[in-house]
């Protein structure tokens, strides 16, 4: 695999006028969204890519849709959870520590796209800094998320210093990070960064895998990788409209990754994100997948079907007996009892 992920990454495709070389389609309504919401196409991403529409398309390529402003801007109520610019501070024992303001490749249902990728999302060495000092000051903290953006866009220096930092500090009990590259960018996935990140064990790796044609050979030896270094591998998928939405689609990736050892960890139902709407399904389409995957498929391929609340109130699994329909809106009962409603824009589809 050539580890010459950098070059890779400056090949990427970052303008619809540059697709349209290698597809029929006009690119001009889609400027506007591309000035808006920044887009970026890896070589690898861009090779999965067979036709306009298909499943990869739709998650990478700006759509005109994305200029409807139906949802929230914050979906997650994360600007109201930070502390200090690169922390988010939701739950009592973990943060999320933003160390990264871009990706390979920019998803289009991204929960952050409003400032993934944009100048709203530079963080300063020393926004790093107090991340990591408000970490040292809060002895409660026993994991922390590296996220982003993608923490594996970082240099293996860079992202070795942070990690050691962080690694040190007593009451820090686990590292986890959130990457996309081994989908979007498997070059990055070299022996030095495995032979990096083992240095900080335990380290855990939730990566982003959304449809199985993404499991070609340089992401499955992406993830060998990875797991042969002693990284336990996790995946989140989303589950997109038009994309992934079948049960059959979601059976054959889960249980492809399981075979990759990466463990399906969450099927997260669509975040109300400004922008997205195209790409929800109802709650209802996500309740009947999982459905399907009992019986048919062994536990250890059938993730959590979760909800992230908005306005900051967490994940919740969803089961049937948790969720009650009234109209167009849900009463979804969280983990300490409560009902909180929910707007489903997708009702029935």
């Amino acid at each position: 695999m050539n580890e010459d992920w950098q070059q890779a990454l400056k090949a990427s495709i970052t303008r619809p006028q540059q697709l349209a070389e290698l597809f029929s389609f006009d690119p001009r309504p889609l400027e506007a969204v591309a000035d808006r919401y920044p887009m970026r196409i890896t070589p690898h991403y861009l090779s999965l890519i067979k036709a306009v529409g298909d499943p990869i398309w739709r998650q990478c390529v700006p759509d005109s849709r994305e200029l409807i402003d139906v949802g929230l801007v914050d979906p997650l109520g994360e600007d109201n959870l930070s502390p200090v610019p690169s922390v988010i501070h939701r739950y009592p024992d973990r943060v999320i520590f933003l160390v990264s303001g871009s990706c390979a490749s920019y998803c289009r249902f991204c929960t952050r796209k409003r400032k993934v990728g944009c100048r709203e999302m530079t963080l300063s060495f020393r926004d790093l800094r107090d991340g990591i000092e408000y970490i040292a000051n809060t002895p409660q903290i026993k994991d922390v998320i590296f996220s982003g953006g993608d923490p594996l866009l970082l240099p293996d220096s860079v992202l070795g210093d942070l990690l050691a930092r962080v690694h040190a500090i007593p009451h820090v009990e686990i590292i986890r990070i959130g990457s996309r590259v081994p989908v979007t960018l498997p070059e990055r996935i070299t022996d030095k960064l495995c032979q990096l990140l083992k240095r900080f064990s335990p380290v855990y790796l939730n990566t982003h895998f959304n449809h199985p044609r993404e499991l070609v050979p340089a992401a499955t030896e992406a993830c060998a990788k990875l797991a042969d270094a002693g990284i336990v591998l996790g995946n989140q998928t989303v589950l997109l409209r038009g994309i992934n939405d079948q049960p059959e689609i979601l059976t054959d990736l889960f249980r492809r990754l399981l075979r990759n050892r990466v463990r399906p960890y969450y099927l997260h139902q669509m975040d109300l994100v400004c922008g997205t709407e195209h790409f929800r399904t109802s709650v209802d389409v996500g309740l009947n997948v999982m459905k399907s995957l009992r019986g048919p498929v062994s536990g250890l391929a059938s993730p959590y079907y979760v909800i992230d609340l908005p306005g900051g109130k967490g994940k919740v699994p969803l089961v049937p007996d948790d969720v009650v329909r009234e109209g167009n809106k849900l009463l979804i009962r969280t983990r300490s009892g409560e009902q909180v409603e929910y707007s489903d824009y997708k009702s029935g589809s």
